[in-house]
């Protein structure tokens, strides 16, 4: 029996047909996927470890996730072979060896996330996947100037939901950009990481600016207030993307 390593892989996906990352006892999510695949390529049993546990309908092109194997496999080549039998919808982007305390919630990291907004007048079929639908004329200057508020180190409190399990909710953001190309609005996030929810609600209350029902000078009141109600609603998952995680090892 070889010595057992510790395997990274990069997964990207399609969300929409999953109940998202996490298993879960009623529906297929992409953990689950993972784990009954490799397990079976493998010849042993394997539970992946993910970075993000990201919702039902949220899609990504970089998470990152790591397991534990004593198969001679080389890690590298495990991307290769678990491509040929995952769906398509699920495709990993690269595997390599790590070292065996490396855990992927555990590491300084940062995330980048987008949301896709299609501001027109009527959907648009080929992009209801993979981005929000939204027929208010949006103003993306306001929502600049409103996304310029939350870059820093603040309290979140406002912008996330809350969990009993989690106290403190301080995070910096480094980068906040809302760039517009046609009818195609993303907004483009970067932090050292994300409360629940946090990334769709700041989008929620950016729509409330940039359609005029809100001012972008009343951001630092909001994240100063520490409560919920006071910023916009939880944009829809389909138009969230995790971009990729960035770790410093």
């Amino acid at each position: 029996m070889s010595a057992a390593k510790r395997v990274k892989l990069t997964v990207a996906y399609d969300g929409t047909n999953y109940c998202g990352w996490q298993v879960q006892p009623n529906g297929v999510t992409i953990e689950s996927v993972l784990n009954h695949h490799l397990s079976e390529l493998l010849g042993e049993e394997i539970r992946v470890i993910g970075a993000s546990r990201t919702d039902a309908g949220v899609h990504a092109r970089g998470n990152v996730a790591v397991f534990d194997t004593t198969a001679r496999m080389p890690a590298e080549k495990i991307s290769y072979a678990l491509n040929t039998r995952l769906p398509e919808d699920i495709r990993i982007q690269g595997s390599c060896e790590v070292a065996a305390d490396f855990h992927p919630r555990f590491c300084r990291t940062v995330k980048t996330y987008e949301y896709r907004i299609c501001s027109r007048r009527f959907p648009d079929p080929c992009s209801r996947l993979y981005s929000l639908f939204y027929y208010w004329d949006l103003d993306e200057k306001r929502m600049q100037q409103a996304a310029d508020h939350l870059v820093g180190t603040h309290d979140f409190t406002s912008f996330c939901t809350s969990r009993p399990e989690i106290t403190d909710h301080v995070r910096t953001i480094y980068s906040l950009d809302v760039l517009r190309e046609g009818e195609m609005i993303t907004v483009r996030v970067r932090g050292n990481g994300f409360l629940y929810n946090m990334v769709r609600i700041i989008v929620g209350t950016l729509l409330r600016v940039g359609s005029g029902r809100m001012e972008p000078e009343e951001i630092p009141e909001i994240l100063a207030a520490r409560d919920r109600s006071r910023a916009g609603e939880t944009a829809r998952a389909h138009g969230l993307t995790l971009v990729g995680i960035e770790y410093d090892v």
